[in-house]
């Protein structure tokens, strides 16, 4: 009886590391939009001013935070220094200071004061994919989330973001935003 339950307690935990394993790998790559247009060009589109409107969602896909931000980006032929300010609709205000580096046409690399290590970011035709860790403030500590994050430019002036974000491999939120350049 003692075996069973220890082949039953092993077989859940390969099912759910199989299960985690598979969430991790989005079905679409930023190459599949390598021939699309328009081309977003990170470093040009977030240069000077741009607004952005954004929704947080649980799990579960229940709206649980609503914010406006401003975004701030000078390119100096190297790299992008990008100043955000979110304004949270519960009163909270949030700075974040990214620094992405050119690495050559399709890749990128970040930092920003709440980021783990270094943001890895790819560019394709429209699509923008930047994977990074962000220490998230929750109840009085900060956890480690995943994101997952992908922005696509719709014309000159608009682009829409999508994020996924993942714990321990497991869906926590989802962030979808709008941008619209000055």
């Amino acid at each position: 009886m003692q075996n069973i339950k220890i082949i039953k307690s092993i077989s859940l935990i390969i099912c759910l590391f199989l299960i985690t394993s598979c969430s991790k790998n989005s079905p679409m790559k930023p190459e599949d939009f390598k021939n699309k247009e328009p081309r977003l060009i990170i470093e040009e589109y977030l240069s000077g001013n741009v607004k952005a409107w954004g929704v947080l969602q649980n799990r579960s896909g229940k709206v649980t935070r609503q914010f406006n931000a401003d975004l701030n980006g000078t390119w100096d032929g190297n790299k992008l220094v990008l100043k955000e300010k979110f304004n949270w609709d519960d009163g909270e205000i949030q700075d974040r200071e990214w620094v992405i580096n050119k690495i050559d046409e399709n890749n990128y690399e970040g930092t920003a004061g709440d980021v783990v290590g270094k943001a890895i970011g790819y560019s394709y035709g429209p699509a923008f994919k930047f994977e990074y860790v962000l220490l998230v403030p929750v109840k009085g500590r900060e956890l480690k989330i995943t994101f997952d994050d992908w922005i696509f430019k719709q014309d000159e002036r608009v682009a829409i973001n999508r994020a996924t974000m993942t714990k321990f491999g497991f869906k926590v939120a989802e962030l979808t935003v709008v941008f619209v350049k000055d």
